[in-house]
């Protein structure tokens, strides 16, 4: 469905091999289960499971709406389809439809901290499928239907929304109308329209076109505006080819039997079809400022390109990320059900999916807050022709849609629980996710538009061909694999993948530019004891100072290695070509994810014992990478002490680096020396009213090399943190060193992370 897939055109390319390893490895599949509550002694148990779990069960057994405050019941949708149309592979069965399931659960957690399982029903038979989900109730807070075929999509959602009291949500359908209808209510805003004066033509019949043209009518279209098209033409009363109920209910009285013949005079087109069905003659014929929203996918019905030929005054959006204003449910469905759960909406009604189109469509409106700036690496998007919705990773999206339909599903009569403060409900929402957990995806938008020539140094080794092949197939710019061609080659072969246009191999010893690199490292280093044909001799044979003099001298923009050396040796490899900004500190930054807060670890490379001045500076290094992802810096320097509890040596240096940060005037938030709990818990701070910070910390100065080090570590194999570096601030030009244990995908992160370059 519209921009929920799609590899057409520029779209990135994912191959066969990279997405079934994804899924595979570690844990196969996208989901686990984490418990909530401590499990660690006998006690523990005895709460979570007999005697005490007895308790909650006469409770609910008395009181049934008290599920809610003892069970997950409240957080839980459940993701369910029978695999007969799943994206647009067409019926390949429930099992197969089980990837995508997962991946909907994973999306409903990552945007809006819904928790979603997947349930996958092995039936056809639409009366034997109802019957199996209507008793799923007392488990779920709302079922989320997915990739069913029409019309029995229409038949199951219909009649499992009269047998059942939770929420019963066709995303197929209904997500996309949602959004579409968000774009819409502004091109109409953009181009001076009201929405019962104009004339709608939808071309495709299937669940999301009809689902469109409902929720259009119910803001306010008159149904005889809407002229609906299939595949046989216009469907119009008296129609009798290829008709059902749900298309006879938007058969209209009109002389057009073809979508040509619809297009003449139209102000909106919504295409849910298929490539190439709407022509450029047919784009002419429209009105004046003609509204064009071409979602069909993987390719429109039309490209901007094409209408741009024939129009100068036309809004487009389509389902794709590599055009403005791309119709993307994700915007939707988290957020929908968020706000339904929150009150324990018995539906999600036609108030409510309106609600959430004019929230979207109000909050494009706004000033872009710098988190989506930052992500579009400066270039503020502002409400207009061509920013008509809300970006997938604004961290207002939590806190602006979730409330509107709360409000719609109270105000309607359809909520089982009232928010009396939505104002407060906005506030939980906007902590209750990371602020802008999308900032490795605003890093990828832009690298994708920069399209910067990355050196993979390390170009024989199995991670870096497939790391460079998925950077290239994702469109984020032009990789070069640094060495010998056979063996690359032979690798490539054996993988059994085909190198995207964008991977170029380049031999150290064969290339033209040999003699020069080499020069130059002798210029640099003749005076630190390397001789003429010890330069030569790196030059073509050491893959760092290869790539390192391809970035120093502009034959490339950026680069990533480490997966056979050590960091310090790979490091000292790349400053042989590249020197350290001026005034500035070279440091090592680990951004931590965990559980909806990112935290930024420093200096996990550096000194083991710096000095007050050298941790103001790190301090100063690591709040600028904070602010390049988007994040306003709250700086905690750590100690075994806070606020002067304990004394000794290095104490010391973290206090009296906050007095040099005082000296430096510095324009960010800092305070220490602390504890790491008081840091990064505001239960924790509030013991200390005087502490400086307004909220828990997003950046972590540690005392010294080793425990910065120790501490990512820890949390990456102890704490399930997502762990992203060290990334390598300070050098004159872009270079990220990775781990040595380093995945491909890793790879692909810190290559994305070095082409962004985290210097400015």
């Amino acid at each position: 469905m519209a921009g929920e897939q799609g590899t057409g055109g520029r779209q990135p390319r994912v191959s066969e091999t990279e997405a079934l390893l994804f899924h595979q490895r570690g844990k196969p599949g996208k989901l686990e289960i984490i418990a909530t509550k401590p499990m660690a002694t006998q006690r523990d148990l005895s709460l979570a499971y007999s005697p005490g779990v007895a308790f909650p069960v006469r409770r609910i057994a008395e009181q049934p709406e008290t599920a809610y405050d003892y069970t997950a019941k409240g957080n839980m949708v459940a993701v369910i389809s029978n695999g007969t149309a799943i994206l647009g592979l067409g019926d390949l069965g429930a099992l197969a439809s089980k990837p995508v399931m997962e991946g909907k659960a994973v999306l409903f957690k990552r945007f809006a901290d819904v928790d979603a399982i997947d349930l996958e029903v092995d039936t056809k038979d639409v009366d034997a499928f109802i019957n199996c989900v209507r008793y799923l109730g007392p488990a779920f807070g709302g079922i989320n239907l997915e990739d069913i075929k029409a019309p029995d999509c229409f038949i199951i959602e219909q009649r499992l929304r009269e047998l059942m009291n939770i929420p019963v949500f066709h995303d197929d359908q209904h997500g996309t109308a949602i959004i579409a209808a968000a774009g819409l209510i502004n091109a109409l805003h953009l181009t001076g329209r009201d929405i019962k004066d104009i004339k709608l033509v939808i071309n495709g019949a299937g669940s999301a076109a009809i689902a469109c043209a409902e929720l259009i009518k119910a803001m306010g279209l008159p149904s005889e505006n809407a002229i609906l098209c299939d595949s046989k033409g216009v469907i119009y009363k008296g129609r009798t080819d290829g008709m059902n109920q749900w298309k006879s209910a938007h058969a209209v009285d009109t002389d057009a039997r073809t979508l040509a013949d619809a297009m003449v005079g139209a102000d909106v087109f919504f295409g849910l079809s298929v490539q190439g069905a709407l022509t450029q003659k047919m784009v002419a014929s429209m009105a004046d400022k003609p509204i064009i929203f071409a979602m069909a996918n993987p390719d429109p019905e039309i490209t901007p390109e094409e209408v741009a030929e024939v129009r100068d005054d036309a809004i487009m959006a389509t389902g794709r990320s590599d055009y403005p204003n791309q119709i993307n449910n994700v915007l939707g469905f988290p957020y929908i059900f968020r706000g339904a759960l929150d009150v324990r909406a018995r539906t999600i009604n036609e108030e409510m999916k309106i609600a959430a189109a004019d929230a979207l469509a109000r909050l494009a409106r706004e000033d872009v807050p710098d988190e989506v700036a930052a992500a579009y690496h400066g270039q503020r998007p502002k409400y207009g022709p061509n920013y008509l919705i809300p970006a997938p990773f604004d961290p207002r999206l939590i806190s602006t849609v979730p409330p509107a339909v709360a409000r719609a599903a109270m105000e309607s009569g359809v909520a089982g629980k009232h928010i009396v403060d939505l104002a407060a409900y906005s506030a939980d929402l906007s902590a209750r996710l990371d602020p802008i957990a999308g900032s490795l995806q605003g890093i990828f938008e832009q690298v994708r538009q920069a399209g910067k020539r990355v050196v993979f140094a390390e170009g024989e080794e199995e991670r870096m061909i497939r790391a460079a092949n998925s950077f290239a197939n994702a469109g984020l710019g032009h990789a070069i694999l640094v060495g010998r061609e056979n063996l690359i080659e032979q690798s490539v072969r054996s993988l059994g993948i085909e190198l995207n246009e964008n991977v170029s191999i380049l031999n150290a010893r064969l290339s033209d530019r040999n003699a020069e690199y080499a020069s130059y490292i002798y210029r640099r280093m003749q005076r630190r004891g390397l001789l003429m044909r010890d330069c030569q001799r790196l030059v073509n044979n050491d893959r760092n100072v290869f790539g390192a003099c391809m970035i120093a001298l502009g034959d490339a923009d950026a680069m990533v290695t480490g997966i056979t050396r050590h960091y310090g040796v790979a490091l000292d490899d790349i400053q042989h070509a590249i020197d350290v900004r001026p005034n500035r500190r070279l440091i090592g930054v680990s951004m931590a994810l965990c559980r909806g807060r990112t935290v930024f670890v420093a200096d996990t490379t550096g000194q083991d014992n710096p000095s007050a001045e050298e941790l103001a500076d790190i301090a100063e290094e690591a709040a600028s990478v904070a602010r390049r992802f988007g994040y306003e810096p709250r700086v905690a320097l750590l100690s075994q002490s806070t606020f002067g509890h304990l004394q000794n040596e290095r104490a010391q240096q973290s206090h009296d680096a906050v007095c040099v940060l005082d000296s430096r005037g510095v324009d960010f938030e800092y305070d220490g020396e602390m504890q790491a709990d008081v840091a990064l818990s505001r239960e924790a701070m509030a013991l200390y009213p005087f502490c400086r910070l307004t909220g828990p910390a997003n950046v972590l100065v540690m005392p010294a090399g080793d425990s910065a080090n120790i501490a990512t570590k820890l949390l990456q194999q102890l704490g399930g943190v997502m762990l992203v570096g060290p990334m390598l601030v300070g050098l004159e030009r872009s270079v990220q060193i990775a781990p040595l244990n380093a995945t491909a995908n890793d790879l692909v992160n810190m290559a994305a992370i070095a082409a962004y370059d985290l210097n400015g």
